[in-house]
């Protein structure tokens, strides 16, 4: 089953990097205020740099100078299912994120559920959007799943 890792990232603003294991690559978007747990919310996805999946075990500072410079905790991680269908028929997350919408499951520590990102079509710079399908609703929860520590504490 593919993985997905959501890294909070105190870089020049503090954001959190969500990435999804697309085509043995992490796919990734930078979502300014985080997934949201409430169906009703619609959290903006900016498509950014994709990682190697060795980069989903990355918690640290990444030094002054450097690209992302600041400090990475994994706020959640875990596996995903691709509910991605055009109708009757299952989509490959590759042709899924190829057309713009990848439907899919999270089964990680904090997050789980059914969410969708889908790629907006009223902008230039194709951006997407990380919606929580209403399923259920979890509390948010700051520390890493990796160490127990808060981002202050790296």
């Amino acid at each position: 089953m593919p993985i997905f890792v959501v890294q909070k990232h105190a870089a020049t603003t503090t954001h959190y990097d969500f990435r999804l294991e697309i085509d043995g690559l992490l796919k990734s978007w930078i979502i300014p205020k985080g997934p949201s747990l409430d169906s009703h919310d619609k959290r903006l996805a900016i498509p950014t740099d994709d990682h190697a999946l060795a980069y989903a075990d990355f918690e640290g500072t990444i030094p002054e100078g450097e690209y992302g410079a600041g400090k990475v905790l994994i706020w959640d991680k875990g596996t995903f299912e691709n509910l991605s269908h055009d109708g009757e028929t299952p989509v490959p997350l590759e042709k899924a994120y190829e057309a713009g919408h990848i439907s899919f499951e999270l089964k990680g520590q904090k997050l789980h559920g059914k969410f969708t990102l889908v790629k907006t079509h009223y902008d230039h710079d194709h951006n997407w959007l990380l919606l929580k399908h209403h399923d259920e609703i979890t509390e948010e929860m700051p520390l890493s799943v990796h160490s127990g520590k808060r981002i202050e504490e790296l």
